[in-house]
């Protein structure tokens, strides 16, 4: 082995360390591995980039056939060289985005067949019924990475096909710029995990408002779509019940911002984005209170009860009722209804 084909332990370490990038492009990590590799060293010979990296003859040569064909490595005598990156790969880069594109006007001449084509369907063409928990989760996860412009949901207790936590739809939804609204139901706020849950989506820019009850749950992404869970019986196979553009989703469509207007807006004043944070717990601020101060009473605001709102927080009951105890002393009022008046025309909730 010569000098000039030796590849450097440090040079390998490098290369197989790293996380891929270019599998969007359609490579393999063996092949991404091979390319970064013959970066730093042009003019490689196969068997001893093969030795280099630890890794058999046959898949090294494999990965290099693959490469040549895709035009990111050329041969160079009895050893091979990558291309440029620049031009290589700036051109598959090219030619994936004129893919997509190509593909998001499929994806509206599409979506417009469709609406033609449901135009004087029966009710049985326009209504999916879901059964089953990996179903009706796949559909849900479906219908947000389908919303365009904004994603509506009405949030109940229990959560039977998408615990709290496990909503992987919502980050990418707000990730692509849709709007995303939430009205939840102030029982299942008080579930366990659901308010940090709810922290998080504040922090995430997912507006959330709050009422008392709720009729059901639901899933609208835009005006097209909409998911409306069935109640199952006991012990049985859970349902749902998948909506396409109809009379009945504009009703669906119609009482969601019906119940957005009168629902209690959740803003929780979090100062910095560790919801959990010891310092954001204890600074107190200018006006006297302190980021938990502002937790506490965002939730009693939003109607939890005393012990809800002990255990969404960690505190003990007793705790509890020393902070609002001293709230109300700073806010000279008598009586929690009081704090709450007092509290939302100050601005501490």
């Amino acid at each position: 082995m010569d000098q000039h084909t030796y590849v450097p332990d440090a040079l390998v370490t490098r290369a197989r360390g790293r996380l891929p990038m270019l599998g969007a492009l359609g490579l393999t990590p063996d092949e991404e591995t091979v390319y970064r590799a013959l970066l730093s060293r042009p003019g490689t010979a196969a068997a001893e980039l093969a030795q280099a990296l630890a890794q058999s003859g046959s898949e090294v040569s494999a990965a290099l056939s693959r490469l040549v064909a895709h035009g990111l490595v050329v041969r160079a005598g009895n050893g091979f060289t990558a291309a440029p990156p620049a031009v290589a790969l700036g051109a598959m880069i090219s030619e994936r985005r004129d893919a997509l594109r190509t593909a998001e006007l499929g994806l509206a001449a599409f979506a417009e067949e469709h609406r033609a084509a449901m135009v004087g369907r029966s009710i049985s063409e326009l209504i999916e019924v879901i059964t089953g928990i990996d179903a009706i989760r796949h559909r849900f996860l479906q219908l947000q990475h389908a919303a365009r412009t904004q994603l509506r949901n009405f949030v109940t207790a229990p959560f039977i096909a998408v615990p709290p936590g496990e909503n992987t739809g919502e980050d990418a939804a707000i990730d692509r710029g849709v709007e995303v609204r939430v009205v939840i139901e102030r029982s299942a706020l008080a579930e366990p995990r659901t308010f940090h849950e709810t922290v998080a989506s504040l922090h995430n820019g997912v507006k959330v408002r709050v009422v008392k009850e709720l009729p059901m749950k639901l899933v609208l992404a835009d005006a097209d779509i909409g998911l409306v869970p069935l109640a199952a019986e006991p012990y049985g196979e859970p349902g749902a019940v998948l909506l396409h553009r109809s009379g009945l989703l504009a009703a669906l469509d119609a009482l969601f911002e019906s119940t957005w207007q009168h629902a209690h807006p959740l803003d929780l004043s979090i100062a910095g984005t560790d919801p959990a944070a010891a310092d954001d717990l204890t600074e107190r601020q200018p006006d006297g209170i302190t980021p938990l101060d502002r937790k506490i009473l965002a939730l009693l605001v939003a109607g939890l009860t005393d012990q809800a709102v002990a255990t969404q927080l960690n505190l003990s009951l007793r705790t509890l009722q020393r902070h609002l105890r001293r709230l109300m002393d700073l806010a000279v009022v008598d009586n929690r209804m009081q704090l709450g008046w007092y509290a939302a025309h100050q601005g501490w909730a």
